[in-house]
């Protein structure tokens, strides 16, 4: 801890407080000591430069000591200043003199404190001194920047009791009291402080043009040096102080109306993002239900809403009834969408439980089937159940997936019974087998028909004994009967044709037509003669062309007659 701290603070020991070590402000300069305490701890992140500035940095008692007397204003500050020879002791010293029971001195208003230790005078004990016996004050250290600190100083006086003024447009002010100092020594402490205050302006001003400061930094810092500049106790050239940070307002303003553009614009931004992110949850609410992917839009949606809480929490804040409308919006569409899925959900349920009693009264009437010995009838019925279970919709997966598979079970038990039946069966009809095929073999012996008569009597012998044969294996039934089809066609399509050949109406008919044809050429021919005698061109081309026509259907009915004679 610093030597000079506990020289501070009042002894609770003793009750006595130490005497001050440095010149006291006048009461009209001490008001603005009291915020000073927290100005002390608030540098605004000074930097080195800054601190290189101004080396002429006290030593660290002199630090705490200064903090120390910041407390020390809030006493009355209508007490008399102590004698200025009274000097703290050091540390050790005021242990020593904790049960001396001098009287109690009322401590005055003090300098106010700096960003950074401030040059005054430190206690230095004399030599050989004995203990509570008042040190010596140090000199003040002078300002490192002469010249600044030399034009400072002509804005100051000092008078015969130590009082310290400044000068200013509406003349001389006081600034405090440090008695029984040399007029460079006082004035020193109170340049100080005028240096320290131009720092911090011209830190704001690098920071202002270096930096991307808030608006509310810019006007926090505005205000505060305004303040610090109003009245302050110290010696210098306030007034272009005053102005050069009256300049500064300006390009405060300047960045003040960037930053509101930039907020602006980032503004319309985030009322276009949170725009398009509503009217993506719109178009997802206003799909047609029967034909939305429900899980993928639902995950949409919560991706949707997961970026309006980020665009809420990150971005740029929109004033509350754009915000609220948007928010209206979005919220409508996400109601409308849970509510439309609940509604599809709800049906699609009613749906699949109507869908599950109707397959589950097919599985009962699959499963009464199964047993049935009734080969055909059964396998029409199973087919039956087949249509009206496609018909019946779908169930929930699960119960439509445990139904199939007993519907199946009882249709696969059914068929593979009637398969092990057949195939006991065609072991016994394989005899029945070889008969009829060398029944067809005779039979396709028949064709081509050359003798009619002959042919059908040979295929209604073949016929008997096919019948008298027997059944035969399943799996051969269609070709064999196929083949005997084939050779009964070929005998049937001989007898139709003729027939056709030997019908009397028919060739009745075709000779009828014939005369006919015969007495309507001779006609023709007689127009034909008459027309080339008149020489009437047109009368001869009517005549021979109707006389070309009958000749040739004259032909046709003659073949056809010559045909059915045979």
């Amino acid at each position: 801890m610093d030597d000079a701290a506990p020289d501070a603070a009042p002894d609770d020991a003793t009750g006595e407080a130490p005497a001050a070590t440095e010149p006291a402000d006048e009461v009209t300069g001490s008001d603005e000591s009291v915020d000073e305490a927290s100005a002390a701890a608030d540098t605004e992140s000074r930097p080195a430069t800054d601190a290189e500035a101004t080396d002429d940095v006290a030593p660290a008692d002199e630090a705490s000591s200064d903090v120390a007397s910041t407390d020390q204003t809030t006493v009355d500050e209508t007490a008399e200043a102590p004698t200025p020879d009274a000097a703290p002791a050091e540390e050790g010293d005021t242990e020593a003199s904790a049960g001396a029971s001098a009287p109690r001195p009322t401590p005055r208003p003090v300098p106010r404190p700096v960003p950074r230790p401030s040059a005054r005078p430190v206690a230095v004990p004399q030599a050989g001194a004995p203990a509570g016996a008042p040190a010596v004050p140090a000199a003040v250290v002078p300002p490192q920047d002469a010249a600044e600190a030399a034009h400072a100083a002509t804005f100051g006086r000092v008078d015969e009791d130590g009082t310290v003024y400044v000068r200013e447009e509406s003349g001389e002010r006081v600034v405090g009291q440090f008695p029984g100092a040399g007029h460079d020594e006082a004035l020193a402490l109170y340049v100080r402080r005028f240096l320290d205050l131009q720092a911090k302006v011209v830190l704001f001003e690098a920071r202002l043009g270096a930096t991307d400061l808030a608006v509310k930094e810019i006007d926090q810092t505005l205000a505060k040096l305004t303040d610090e500049l109003a009245e302050p106790a110290a010696v210098g050239d306030l007034a272009a102080l005053r102005a050069r940070l009256d300049a500064l307002r300006g390009v405060a303003a300047e960045r003040r109306a960037a930053a509101e553009a930039e907020r602006a614009a980032a503004r319309e931004a985030a009322v276009a993002s949170r725009t398009a992110i509503v009217e993506q949850a719109e178009k997802i609410a206003a799909t047609d239900p029967s034909r939305i992917q429900w899980r993928p839009a639902g995950e949409q949606l919560r991706l949707l809403l997961d970026q309006w809480k980020d665009a809420q929490r990150n971005g740029p804040r929109l004033d509350r009834p754009t915000e609220e409308s948007l928010w209206k919006r979005f919220s409508h569409a996400r109601t409308t969408f849970d509510r439309e899925r609940r509604h599809f959900f709800a049906e699609l349920e009613s749906r699949n439980a109507g869908a599950k009693a109707a397959k589950e009264a097919l599985v009962r009437e699959a499963e009464a089937l199964a047993t049935s010995t009734d080969w055909g009838a059964t396998a029409g019925a199973y087919r039956d159940l087949m249509t009206r279970w496609k018909a019946a919709g779908r169930a929930s997966r699960s119960d439509d997936d445990a139904l199939w598979a007993r519907f199946r079970s009882a249709q696969d038990a059914f068929f593979a019974a009637r398969d092990a039946a057949s195939a006991a069966t065609d072991t016994e009809f394989r005899a029945n087998l070889e008969v009829k095929e060398a029944l067809l073999a005779e039979a396709e012996r028949l064709v081509p028909v050359t003798d009619l008569r002959a042919a059908k009597a040979a295929l209604r012998s073949l016929q008997d004994r096919w019948e008298s044969a027997g059944k035969v294996p399943r799996a051969d039934v269609q070709r064999v009967e196929a083949r005997m089809r084939a050779v009964e066609t070929a005998v049937r399509d001989a007898e139709q044709s003729d027939w056709r050949r030997s019908n009397p109406e028919t060739r009745a008919r075709a000779e009828g037509a014939a005369a006919q044809l015969e007495a309507a050429i001779a006609g023709l021919e007689d127009d034909l003669a008459k027309a080339q005698a008149k020489g009437d061109q047109r009368r001869i081309r009517e005549a021979q062309a109707a006389l070309d026509a009958r000749r040739s259907w004259l032909e046709q009915v003659q073949r056809a007659a010559q045909d059915a004679r045979g």
